[in-house]
């Protein structure tokens, strides 16, 4: 059965980006480079991936759900940032139509137990943080890209308002000379 996986980066305190959606302070030069181009080559930007000739087919992942805001970091140069993979939107208020990209305002639960339903490689719930908290229930599988780096305020790994604890199980994790951590978590 396929998995819903939150695939982020996080900063030592919890934050996934910025206060106003920042994240260019994640390290994106280092040895955990190529931990990502090795495990999760499909979740690079199709555009990236081609200039680098990185070879994204043989991915774990088949469709990428991101929150409006994390779809809009690449607009307008990106607007269909994933063609390799089944690209969902959630937003209220749908763009124009780009080909290769779904935008919903249904509930995010509800399409995901759908697409779990269906054959397919695992679902990658790229941000952000709000989203995250409307599907804690349906992530079967946590990849914490922990950086060496406090925010101090920004946009959590979860909303704050929600406290509904959930268990979860490490079975792997991966220290990198530039500090950054990979860490995955499944169900428990």
């Amino acid at each position: 059965m396929r998995e819903l996986v939150y695939y982020v980066a996080v900063s030592l305190d919890g934050y996934i980006a910025g206060p106003h959606g920042e994240f260019d302070a994640f390290l994106v030069e280092g040895d955990h480079m190529a931990g990502i181009t090795e495990r999760f080559a499909d979740t690079i930007p199709t555009d990236y991936a081609v200039a680098l000739g990185i070879d994204q087919s043989g991915g774990d992942f088949d469709t990428v759900l991101m929150g409006a805001n994390t779809y809009a970091v690449g607009l307008p140069e990106a607007p269909s940032p994933y063609r390799h993979l089944d690209q969902y939107v959630f937003t209220h208020r749908p763009p124009e139509p780009v080909d290769g990209v779904t935008f919903t305002d249904r509930d995010p639960a509800e399409l995901v137990q759908e697409l779990k339903s269906v054959d397919g490689k695992d679902i990658w719930l790229c941000g952000g943080g709000s989203l995250a908290t409307q599907l804690i229930g349906e992530i079967d599988r946590l990849v914490l890209k922990r950086q060496p780096l406090l925010f101090g305020d920004g946009i959590p790994l979860f909303s704050p308002a929600m406290y509904k604890p959930e268990r979860f199980e490490l079975v792997d994790s991966r220290n990198y000379e530039t500090g950054v951590s990979f860490m995955e978590y499944v169900r428990a």
